[in-house]
């Protein structure tokens, strides 16, 4: 029988690549601030100690000679997990991650792949400004070759890393420090959760909201809110958002009618953009109102507390689009 204990989000990482590293001596982690709480937080916790500098690269600053290193290392049979504490900085390793890595299984005839995991941490709030805040996981999930995982939960953040780092492509894991406390109960052992699976959260009848990473508790607690109004909310958690779960995604609009994104991104060519087109695209005649999207204004991250209170969608901005839904009357000619 599996046993299961608390486990805080970033913990729950941290003992993802623990097991791994113990399993496999091909796997290691390499980036800025591996061996630093300051940058990553208990997700690298005693990792260090236990498996020694030949397996926790602490590096220079230099995003795309690390990444680079990484991917010739998965190329030549490791499996790296390449940590970018914030995420922003990933645009210096662009050539690496997609001319190299998502290419190479490709132009090779499908001979050889990139085993590597690309590991992006959002900064959310906390005054981190433009340049140190972006979620850019709508870039990553254009590109062909890559897949794009966002945990919401410590179980998830669990099972997707191991996930990943068995994957034998190339994946990018996408996390914010805004999880890192969030506590649930995680299997001791080695699981993974299946790539391009999501998960609901909660059954409603009445409105689909379709969540990434940070916005899946914000939409659990709008669904509680609206629930006292006699709205019944699904709550549907990505989990991946590259590829997307096609299926879960349609058959929840499709009974409910209604659908409301919400994102931790911008909101113009994103994930909520995607899904905004699949489910238009697929199941068009099922809805009862237009689709509302939650996610941010186009316009960079500002750095004061007070600006980032109007910046950032909360659970109140998807109270607000579900009511939109729930009020609309359809005017048919």
């Amino acid at each position: 029988m599996s046993s299961h204990r608390k486990l805080q989000y970033s913990l729950a990482i941290n003992e993802a690549l623990h097991q791994m590293m113990e399993k496999d001596e091909s796997v290691f982690v390499i980036g800025q601030g591996v061996k630093s709480p300051w940058y990553v937080g208990n997700t690298a916790h005693n990792l260090l100690e236990r498996f020694g500098e030949m397996r926790i690269l602490d590096t220079p600053i230099s995003e795309n000679a690390i990444t680079g290193a990484a991917v010739g290392a998965a190329i030549a049979g490791m499996k790296p997990v390449v940590v970018h504490p914030r995420m922003d900085f990933m645009f210096f390793a662009l050539d690496p991650i997609i001319n190299e890595a998502a290419n190479w299984h490709y132009m090779n005839g499908g001979k050889s792949s990139v085993s590597v995991v690309f590991w992006g941490i959002i900064n959310r709030r906390g005054e981190q400004a433009a340049q140190h805040s972006q979620a850019i996981h709508g870039i990553f999930a254009h590109i062909p070759g890559l897949r794009v995982v966002m945990p919401a939960t410590a179980y998830d953040a669990k099972g997707l890393m191991i996930a990943a780092i068995l994957d034998p492509n190339p994946v990018v894991f996408v996390d914010e420090r805004m999880l890192y406390g969030q506590v649930e109960s995680v299997p001791e052992e080695i699981y993974t959760v299946e790539i391009g699976k999501g998960c609901i959260r909660r059954e409603g009848k009445d409105i689909t909201v379709i969540a990434v990473s940070y916005m899946v508790h914000e939409a659990m607690k709008a669904a509680e809110s609206l629930a006292k109004e006699g709205v019944g909310v699904e709550v549907v958690d990505l989990r991946t958002v590259k590829p997307l779960d096609r299926e879960m995604i349609l058959a929840s609009v499709q009974k409910t009618g209604r659908l409301v994104i919400a994102d931790v991104g911008w909101k113009s060519f994103g994930v909520s953009a995607e899904v905004a087109a699949l489910v238009s695209d697929e199941a068009f005649d099922t809805l009862k109102a237009p689709i509302q999207r939650v996610a941010l204004p186009d316009c960079p991250a500002p750095a004061s507390k007070t600006l980032e209170d109007a910046y950032y969608r909360t659970a109140e901005d998807i109270v607000d689009a579900a009511r939109k839904l729930m009020d609309y009357r359809r005017t048919d000619s």
